[in-house]
């Protein structure tokens, strides 16, 4: 049976990101299969949406999805930080929603091997246009760049173990198949972290996707460039999944948030000496009991939001 996405802090991001007037526009910025994007056409029936999406196949599912809103959604395929970028003199919208979740498509559907539940080929793309894919970083990256791979994209202890059995392994054979790169992580480390609540493999395999996909790299200039398409006064939601990606998000939201950002040795403030933002959310907010019971997907998912109160450019 096909497994249906569902939106993690459904609730709450709604309680924050609701249209407070008739005709608003919202970006959901990393649309997935719609989840949120249903659930807000269905309660706010003037809203109007833009749905972005890099991956063409979970695109598609999100249309048939929401074909009954089909006068009041667009969608735009690519990378959100390029959409932003392209924005210009389009109609800036009132709120912003990026979800930096994978879609429970990716692994149960899509075939590209971002589970370790099954034995699908190692690509790991969100869009197999272009780029490297999993299996392509496995068999070329010397064993200290695979180390530091996968220590910095999902602080795996066992990182230099891990590397080295990759290393040797591939030497006898290339490694193309997600079982096979799971049982390698299991083998190298020890039996203690096997028994673990979390699979060995789940970090592995974290940090192989978020190289393939440069998810940290456009982090920023996600965060950046939806920022600055924002009305003043509009509302922007980050939903993120690990630590490292809600580290990054609370810090360029603080940063957002300071009356000036010149560096401390600077005698004159030579910035605008403006917040562009207001946190909403002085803490990040996690699922309650209930919600992290009927989906355990969501149990590391943390919210946070703002409101844009400055353009950079120094307009009100």
């Amino acid at each position: 049976m096909t497994a249906v996405h569902v939106p993690v802090l459904l609730e709450e991001t709604i309680l924050y990101l609701a249209p407070r007037s008739d005709g608003e526009l919202m970006v959901d910025a990393t649309q997935g299969e719609g989840g949120h994007s249903y659930a807000f056409l269905s309660r706010f029936p003037t809203l109007r949406v833009v749905g972005i999406d890099a991956d063409k196949a979970i695109q598609e599912k999100a249309r048939e999805r929401l074909q009954e809103f089909e006068d009041r959604i667009t969608f735009y395929n690519g990378w959100s930080h390029d959409y932003f970028a392209a924005l210009g003199a389009v109609e800036k919208p009132d709120t912003i929603l990026i979800d930096l979740g994978v879609s429970m498509y990716h692994y149960e559907e899509s075939g590209r091997g971002f589970s370790f539940r099954k034995d699908e080929p190692l690509d790991m793309r969100i869009d197999i246009s272009s780029g490297d894919t999993a299996a392509d970083l496995i068999a070329r990256l010397p064993e200290k760049e695979l180390a530091d791979l996968i220590y910095n994209n999902a602080e795996e202890r066992y990182s230099r173990r891990i590397a080295r059995a990759i290393v040797e392994t591939r030497s006898q054979g290339a490694i193309t198949g997600s079982a096979a790169l799971a049982e390698i992580v299991s083998r190298a480390v020890p039996a203690e972290y096997r028994r673990g609540r979390a699979h060995p493999a789940t970090k592995t395999f974290q940090a192989l996707r978020i190289a393939v996909n440069g998810e940290l790299g456009r982090l920023l200039e996600l965060l950046e460039s939806a920022l600055n398409s924002l009305k003043v006064g509009g509302r922007m939601g980050v939903i993120s999944f690990h630590s490292l990606e809600d580290r990054k998000v609370k810090n360029f939201f603080r940063e957002k948030n300071k009356e000036c950002t010149c560096p401390p040795e600077t005698p004159i403030c030579r910035c605008t000496g403006h917040r562009f933002v207001n946190l909403l959310t002085r803490k990040a907010v996690a699922p309650d009991q209930e919600e992290a019971r009927k989906n355990p997907a969501s149990r590391s998912a943390k919210l946070r939001v703002v409101e844009k109160i400055f353009n950079e450019d120094g307009q009100p």
